[in-house]
């Protein structure tokens, strides 16, 4: 879409010409076939090859038709070409209120008018080095007072190059055809001309330069991608060359000129052909050597052969880059069809591409076959089209990749994060387990010392006390220390055996007591496992529920219910004593009672509940999580 649309742009540029004050003629519309009727077209010219200062008298002028190619007709002339038109004056160049002109489409490289025997201009140097005005029109005004009726002379003097001795074609000197018209009129041609050859150049030339500097700062930037810096210069160096087109003056011999412009041919040359290799992914790097060598043979090569062989040498060698851009293309184009990631650039640079190569045989054709310089340079106007056609797309499928690649960076960003959460979780696990092995290991160390130190004294204590008190107060010691151990080091145990265990020791306590004992427990089999912690503390939790029952209550008879669901475990006991009086609980607050129960169940997360009245007993309700 792009490429068309900058193609479009280009031939409406060429087609429409700038307006100018004097375009309007002064007489009235219908009067416009008049004023074209009024310009008198010069196609023949009496020609004399002499430098002198005014058309020489003495020597046998040639009757030549214009245009006069040098290339064909002088081409080993070197020095000045004098030409002489005799013609009547127009009966509206007489007229005082028309003012007329006269229009050289070429003239290459310098003019020097001479209107009836008056210099009217002298546009250049006529001695080396030579101003270059091939491809700038000439538009000089011929004032009224020099009209004559009849016999009017017009001699042209152009100073110019034998087509031997310059690069291209279209640079060998020689002369357009001349018209002498009213100035309004044939200045609407000059501005045309001068916009198709000169401004159109130097805008294409401006807008390269913009995109071969962006895109090389872009290739330095993004340096994998080294095609980028190579279109880059490759587009800053035929900006820099066009100049050959509108820059009239160079402080050089115009061999030296010549050589210099065929040499920029050469390195533009091998800029392509490292670009279209690189950007089907080929690595270029042996292949710098190789043109760098042949960007110095050109110039030394052309050199050696002389200035009267500069053309042919240089066609051998615009010849030679053809092809090497040729094979270029063609492995490019191959590349592109084969691999996938490159496949959506096929079509549109096979467009381009068919493009550039018409124009290099257009180029070739010119150079190579006597067809006298071409009218148009397409070779000039067509080559920046496509460059910038190419340049566009370039920065399509740069900014094509960049997205995907933003669209990769988040998507790697968001996996990241993941992986770094889950990194995160594992550590807080793994530290977890390490504080639960250490905690593991330092329990069992405790569990150790209580058993083989505290616990062996208060054995010994129990078998060799003689106190009665002392003995039994040691036993409870020693079944409470063994009791701790099991909690530290023991095994989860299986719901029913706990259950077992804790109405063996309750029924014998409150018998021991003279207190009726009531127990009740599922009796449908249990599969659920109690941790040894928590095994511990509900039986530390029934043990001070029975004995603040024998020591406070002043109870007959007691009630313990067991239920047991999925994922909850309850135990409920009830006496019937006096209850609980207020001074009495926070007695028993104070100490390791009712808050110590109920402390122990918070650190199970479960909740122990305790419901009491004086004169209507105690209700104290456990529920633990299973």
């Amino acid at each position: 879409m792009w490429t068309r649309l900058i193609l479009a742009l280009w031939l409406a540029s060429l087609l429409a010409a700038p307006v100018h004050a004097d375009d309007a003629p002064a007489v009235p519309t219908e009067a416009a076939p008049a004023a074209e009727s009024a310009v008198l077209r010069l196609t023949r010219a009496d020609a004399v090859a002499s430098d002198s200062a005014r058309f020489p008298t003495g020597l046998d002028a040639t009757a030549v038709g214009l245009p006069d190619d040098w290339a064909r007709r002088l081409p080993a002339h070197i020095g000045s070409v004098w030409y002489r038109f005799t013609f009547d004056a127009p009966a509206a160049a007489l007229a005082s209120d028309t003012l007329f002109a006269l229009y050289i489409e070429r003239a290459c490289s310098n003019v020097d008018v001479i209107f009836n025997g008056q210099r009217v201009v002298q546009d250049g140097s006529m001695v080396e080095p030579l101003a270059r005005h091939c491809h700038r029109p000439q538009l000089v005004t011929l004032p009224a007072a020099l009209w004559l009726t009849q016999g009017n002379q017009l001699d042209v003097r152009v100073a110019g190059q034998a087509g031997q001795r310059v690069a291209g074609r279209e640079r060998a000197a020689g002369l357009s055809a001349l018209e002498i018209g009213p100035s309004g009129l044939l200045a609407g041609r000059y501005e045309r001309q001068r916009f198709v050859n000169v401004t159109s150049g130097q805008i294409l030339a401006v807008l390269l330069a913009a995109l071969g500097t962006f895109m090389i700062v872009l290739g330095r930037v993004n340096r994998r991608e080294v095609y980028i810096g190579y279109f880059g210069w490759l587009a800053l160096g035929w900006a820099l060359l066009s100049a050959r087109v509108w820059l009239v003056w160079l402080p050089l011999p115009t061999r030296s000129v010549e050589i210099a412009i065929t040499t920029g041919v050469a390195a533009l040359a091998g800029l392509t052909v490292l670009f279209l290799l690189s950007y089907a992914g080929r690595p270029t790097r042996r292949l710098v050597p190789a043109l760098l060598l042949q960007c110095a043979a050109v110039p030394t090569m052309l050199w050696l052969i002389g200035e009267t062989r500069l053309q042919r040498g240089s066609d051998v060698w615009c010849v030679l880059f053809a092809f090497e851009l040729l094979a270029a293309m063609g492995y490019y184009l191959l590349r592109a069809r084969r691999e996938q990631p490159r496949s959506r650039d096929f079509w549109p640079m096979s467009i381009i591409l068919g493009c550039a190569a018409l124009l290099m045989l257009l180029e070739t054709l010119a150079r190579t076959a006597d067809f006298g310089p071409p009218q148009i340079q397409w070779l000039h106007w067509g080559l920046p089209v496509l460059f910038l056609a190419v340049g566009i797309r370039l920065l399509q499928v740069f900014a094509r990749a960049l997205q995907a690649a933003e669209t990769s960076r988040k998507t790697l960003e968001a996996r990241v994060q993941e992986v770094t959460a889950e990194i995160e979780r594992n550590f807080a696990q793994v530290a977890e387990l390490r504080v639960e092995q250490v905690t593991e290991k330092e329990r069992k160390r405790i569990a150790g010392d209580l058993h083989d130190d505290l616990g062996a004294k208060l054995l010994t204590i129990v078998h060799t006390s003689d106190s009665e008190r002392i003995s039994s107060l040691a036993r409870e010691a020693l079944e409470e220390m063994r009791l701790s151990v099991r909690g530290l080091t023991g095994k989860p145990m299986r719901l029913a055996d706990a259950l077992a265990d804790w109405r063996a020791e309750t029924v014998m306590r409150l018998g021991q007591a003279g207190i009726e004992a009531d127990w009740r427990s599922p009796v449908e089999e249990m599969d659920h496992l109690l941790p040894a912690r928590g095994y511990v503390q509900t039986t530390r939790i029934l043990r001070e529920s029975v004995s603040n029952i024998i020591k406070h209550s002043g109870a007959s008879h007691c009630k313990v219910r067991c239920a047991i669901s999925d994922r909850q475990f309850g135990l409920t006991v009830q006496d019937n004593g006096r209850g609980i009086s207020t001074e009495l609980d926070g007695k028993l607050d104070r100490g390791h009672g009712m808050a110590s129960m109920k402390h122990r169940a918070k650190q199970m997360q479960g909740q122990c509940l305790v419901e009491s009245g004086a004169g209507y007993g105690t209700v104290i309700r456990l529920t633990l999580p299973l």
